[in-house]
């Protein structure tokens, strides 16, 4: 999956009244491409959180229209409530989970308040990493004085937003807009029903660590600073929050843990890290719990690092990865993990798609050979392609297993790792390339009825058409870089696999002589020749190219036969 996503995480002072709520809430799901993930109402706080997920341009469209729905729905001048806040839409966190960077996520951070800011003239702040000035990095300063001193403030340039006017804005408040790094809530289960002993654990690793004292470490006069605050020992993980506590459904002590950039301290290392800290301390940590969501490749990190202090290639499937990590780290000691509930990617997978690569072998068979046109020639050679080079992958991760090669494990697991990911490649092209058919048939039943009409569907097949040959040029340069995998694997893999080398070799090839067919049928009848001309040369290289790689594997393979 290579989609960007981000999370949005927007906090509404309404959490009494369900009918705005569910109002609120409406205007995200009629959104399409973005995923409700999660509503949670506080009576007491008055206070609503919701958390959504899906591609950036949606989610600021969601956001936006919620933020508009809030300001018409609430009033702030009767709002009242135990958490802080200023505004109808009080907060409004994007928060990268996968394919983008916190850099990309603070632009789109920046979009949203821009547009909150002069099309519902609610004055807006950016706080965290979308912060502009320094000083309004922290939120509880953004926020300081509350609604009730918002008028005041607006009045202090100092105080001007960062986008929308500094007026104030009797109904809505303000906003706080802001980019920030994902949070994870996680738990370590240990083997004692001690609360003291979990917080001396919780101690030991969270970032801002225990009390200094002098002389003993338990009873000892607490260290302070010149003001007065009691001096802490920093813990041995960054970004991490804890507490250790007793859960009597279970009847064990946790570590409960506020990751809040998995980036710094991913859930492997904080597990592994109170593993160790655990143990000294005579305790065991007998597994784990995910509170909430968390992104795939958490779970895929995971996975490799556990493989890799076992000394085994990571270039295996998604599913086995995550299967290492979930046995690695007790993810399913209290109760099942099922992935398909915790990962974020899997919880937004559009399973009504109907893709092609979601198809068994027999049911892809079939579908092809049907009297529908698609899936083609083009959707083949680049399921052939994959297949191709899930053999030289094979190889791989059979070679770094050899007895005898222990030391060239890396050196094989980068390999697999390579032929993984033009796996991947080439089986989203398998779809790409049946997408690119129906744009064409799409454009052609566009209306002619008009000189106008006959404008718009000309250009909108000559488009679909150049979509439908890169599709194609695309499987061609993947499946001939994955080549290299097989030459490699040919060349110093398991001999006793040199034959399915040479067999992705050749599948390889085949992918890319088919994709050649399909780019040379859709370049016929485009107009743009010399759109054609540089394709084509380009193809034809490829082609070329291909064949020389395939004729000196199976070479290679030959010699060692």
């Amino acid at each position: 999956m290579n989609k960007q996503l981000i999370e949005c995480v927007p906090n509404f002072s309404e959490g009494r009244n369900m009918d705005i709520i569910k109002q609120i809430t409406d205007s995200i799901k009629a959104v399409e491409g973005v995923k409700l993930l999660d509503v949670d109402p506080g009576k007491a706080t008055n206070r609503t959180v919701v958390t959504m997920v899906g591609e950036p341009e949606n989610i600021i469209e969601a956001a936006f229209r919620a933020v508009k729905q809030a300001s018409e729905l609430i009033d702030m001048s009767q709002h009242s409530g135990e958490h802080p806040r200023f505004g109808a839409t009080d907060v409004c966190p994007l928060v990268p989970v996968s394919n983008i960077s916190m850099e990309e996520t603070v632009e789109y951070a920046h979009k949203l308040a821009q547009r909150i800011g002069e099309e519902l003239a609610i004055p807006v702040y950016c706080y965290e990493n979308a912060a502009r000035i320094e000083k309004r990095k922290n939120l509880a300063t953004v926020r300081s004085g509350e609604y009730e001193g918002l008028e005041e403030k607006l009045k202090d340039p100092e105080w001007k937003p960062d986008f929308g006017p500094a007026i104030f804005n009797k109904s809505a408040g303000a906003t706080a807009v802001s980019a920030r790094d994902f949070l994870v809530a996680y738990n370590v289960n240990l083997n004692t029903t001690s609360t003291r002993r979990a917080n001396a654990i919780a101690f030991d690793v969270r970032e801002r660590g225990r009390v200094k004292r002098e002389g003993d470490p338990v009873t000892g006069k607490i260290v302070k600073d010149d003001k007065g605050n009691p001096v802490y020992s920093p813990g041995s993980l960054k970004a991490v929050k804890a507490i250790g506590w007793f859960i009597e459904e279970f009847g064990v002590a946790q570590i409960s843990m506020n990751l809040t950039n998995i980036s710094v301290t991913p859930v492997h290392l904080a597990y592994d890290e109170v593993f160790k800290r655990a143990e000294a301390r005579g305790i065991r940590a007998t597994g784990s719990e995910l509170v909430g969501l968390i992104p795939l490749n958490a779970m895929l990190d995971a996975g490799r690092y556990f493989l890799r202090k076992q000394q085994r290639s990571t270039g295996v499937s998604d599913k086995e990865l995550i299967k290492i990590a979930v046995k690695s780290m007790g993810l399913n000691e209290l109760y099942p993990f099922k992935p398909e509930e915790k990962i974020i990617e899997y919880m937004i997978e559009d399973k009504g798609a109907g893709k092609l690569i979601d198809m068994s072998l027999e049911a892809f068979m079939e579908e092809t050979a049907s009297e529908s046109p698609a899936p083609g020639g083009g959707s083949v050679s680049a399921y052939m392609g994959a297949i191709g080079v899930a053999l030289g992958t094979m190889v791989a991760n059979l070679s770094s297993h050899k007895r005898g090669w222990d030391d060239r494990w890396e050196e094989f697991s980068d390999w697999a790792e390579k032929g993984k990911a033009y796996q991947e490649r080439l089986l989203r092209l398998v779809d790409e390339d049946t997408e690119a058919f129906n744009r064409i048939m799409y454009a052609f039943r566009l209306p002619q009825k008009t000189g106008d009409d006959k404008a718009v569907r000309k250009t909108a097949i000559e488009e679909a058409t150049k979509n439908a040959i890169m599709v194609p040029l695309s499987v061609m340069e993947t499946a001939l870089n994955s080549m290299e995998v097989m030459a490699a694997m040919a060349g110093s893999g398991n001999p006793n696999s040199v034959s399915d080398a040479g067999v992705g070799a050749l599948a390889a090839r085949a992918c890319v002589r088919g994709a050649y067919l399909n780019v040379k049928i859709n370049s016929a009848g485009l107009a743009d020749r010399v759109f054609i001309n540089d394709v084509m040369n380009k193809a034809g290289q490829i082609d070329e190219s291909a064949r020389k790689k395939e004729e000196d594997i199976l070479k290679t393979v030959e010699e060692k036969l």
